[in-house]
């Protein structure tokens, strides 16, 4: 009862993408019917069949000539409907699994930063397509299967009872020992497919984080480990799968059992109607061929249940990312910034017990260039992250030209943002697709100019087709650094009224670093920069260098007057050029 709740309860939430595929589903439901109807009719015209042949009149061929032709015709009708009714099932499922893997990618789309943070992609990946594979295949069974047994089985008991209350009643009688034996099976299994759906993510991120990294596994000799961690999660997943598949296979030999027990008894109660002449013999053929048409589909729905329990586990795991609150939208679509951002007491924190940022207050004028510096773990990205709204801050206020950021959609805050981080991300496309990321309407001789002023221009038409040349996903067949300048670009192109760099420049050689941070001087003129750095030489040029530690603001001024200050910033510079000094000795 539990289980059919809960595909009750699928079912339900499926109905918006099942709306679509409305008239598949209706053929699917109306040719299941007529299965039934066909596969019930047959055993009874199979009846009257053997009952004019042996007839006390002889055989009367005219009769049995009709009798015949019927049974060719709902054979073929029967056939007609199995055919549409596979075929419409199938369209219904691949249509659901379609429109609900697009739900899904569209969710991810407006999911805080703080869930994707804590949840792996493996285990999402995992999610949107073997989950959601398992609830459209569950789903499928249970349009067909389910729907044609119980069909079945109703039909089936109405046309026995007509012909004979006392076996009819025999068979109803003995029906609760098959559900009682089936739902006591299904009770103890239906723990383990929730076990093995959440495994089975839980391998599809492992194998994730090691294709990803599979350079450092084997620069760092991890091979051993990897396989390791590999095999143990495996093992898990085989015990959880091998445990939910022996107890869910008990059900179906435990339903055959009982249904061959049904057919048995019917079989020595209608031998001893016959003897005594209450029934015929083509309404004993009836009656045995009713009998086991009675017993199939509970062996079906019993092979139903696997599937139905593993979807319904599946469905849990997928309605999660679906339930989850979405980003705020709300505020202002379009905004153009001029470049005055105000930061008033602001604390936050990822973990309530772990402070991080507290009390921070800065003012910055258009077109400053604002450097952030400090030890690792200071919050100098946490400090970016709410710039761009990625996280919200829990106390103070962040303000745009004196405008609480928050009363801004994310989308229209965004917009005047332009980013370039030390960690690349490059999508699966051309070379010029990827430059044109942040401004998709660029022309051809803007797109090369950025590459130009971005210093990639050369290496761009050195590639095999030059600017049409395809990336392998996420840069896998380029550099650090020339993902790095590819990325630079992008920003160059879309060139938006305020700029983050977070460590830009960390894996470009120092020649081209020089000639990059020349651009950088010339695109950052009026605009308002936010640069993170952890070589200071970098940012000496800065209007204004915050000085981080522990997510307070411990020093701010510009580099001379840092360095006069003989301070916690002159220590970090010093530090920089002494162990470069000692290196070289």
């Amino acid at each position: 009862m539990k289980l059919l709740r809960g595909y009750t309860k699928v079912f339900r939430r499926l109905m918006g993408d099942l709306r679509p595929n409305r008239m598949d589903l209706i053929l699917t439901l109306v040719c299941s019917l007529l299965v039934t109807l066909c596969q019930l009719y047959i055993p009874v015209l199979c009846g009257h069949a053997v009952d004019t042949m042996i007839g006390a009149g002889g055989v009367r061929f005219d009769l049995l000539r009709n009798i015949l032709l019927r049974i060719l015709v709902c054979s073929c009708l029967l056939a007609l409907s199995q055919w549409v009714m596979t075929a419409c099932s199938q369209r219904l499922s691949f249509g659901v699994s379609f429109r609900l893997r697009n739900r899904l990618i569209r969710k991810i789309q407006t999911l805080p930063l703080s869930y994707l943070d804590t949840h792996p992609s493996g285990d999402m990946v995992s999610r949107m397509i073997t989950d959601v594979e398992n609830i459209s295949e569950g789903m499928l069974m249970g349009l067909t299967q389910l729907f044609t047994g119980l069909t079945m089985i109703i039909g089936v008991l109405i046309i026995m009872a007509r012909l004979s209350l006392g076996v009819s009643a025999v068979v109803v009688g003995m029906t609760p020992l098959g559900m009682a034996t089936a739902a006591f099976i299904v009770r103890r299994t239906s723990k383990y497919f929730k076990k093995q759906s959440v495994i089975r993510g839980k391998e599809t991120a492992l194998i994730h984080e090691l294709m990803d990294g599979q350079k450092v596994v084997q620069a760092f000799g991890y091979e051993k480990g990897a396989l390791e961690r590999f095999d143990e999660v495996n093992e898990e997943l085989r015990d959880a799968s091998m445990k939910a598949t022996f107890f869910s296979s008990l059900t179906n030999p435990s339903t055959r059992m009982v249904n061959n027990l049904v057919y048995a008894v019917v079989c020595l109660v209608c031998s001893l109607l016959a003897i005594r002449q209450s029934i015929t013999i083509g309404e004993f053929s009836i009656f045995l061929s009713y009998a086991g048409q009675y017993a199939k589909p509970f062996n079906e729905i019993s092979g139903v249940i696997t599937e139905l329990q593993n979807s319904v586990a599946c469905s849990e795991r997928v309605f999660e990312i679906l339930d989850t609150l979405e980003e705020d939208v709300s505020g202002e679509k379009e905004y153009q910034a001029e470049g005055n951002v105000s930061l008033d007491h602001v604390s936050f924190r990822y973990r309530e017990d772990v402070p991080l940022i507290d009390d921070f207050s800065l003012d910055v004028r258009k077109g400053q260039r604002i450097a952030i510096v400090g030890p690792t773990g200071c919050g100098k990205t946490t400090l970016i992250n709410l710039l761009m709204r990625f996280y919200d801050v829990h106390s103070g206020t962040i303000s745009l030209d004196g405008k609480d950021i928050r009363t801004l959609s994310r989308s229209a805050l965004r917009a005047n943002w332009g980013m370039v981080l030390q960690d690349t991300w490059l999508k699966s496309g051309t070379v010029r697709e990827n430059i044109a990321f942040g401004h998709r309407e660029a022309s051809e001789e803007e797109i090369i100019q950025a590459a130009k002023d971005a210093h990639i221009d050369g290496f761009i038409r050195q590639l095999p087709k030059g600017y049409d040349t395809e990336i392998a996903e996420n840069g896998a067949n380029l550099s650090q650094g020339q993902k790095q300048l590819l990325c630079i670009a992008r920003v160059m192109l879309a060139l938006p009224p305020m700029l983050i760099l977070d460590e830009a420049t960390s894996s470009i050689d120092t020649r081209t670093e020089i000639l990059i941070q020349r651009a950088f001087s010339r695109m950052m003129k009026g605009r308002t920069s936010f640069i993170v750095a952890h070589r200071l030489s970098t940012i000496r040029e800065a209007d204004t260098i915050l000085v981080m530690k522990s997510g307070h603001l411990v020093e701010m001024g510009n580099h001379r007057s840092l360095m006069d200050q003989n301070g916690f910033y002159a220590e970090l510079y010093n530090s920089q050029f002494s162990g470069a000094e000692a290196a070289e000795a």
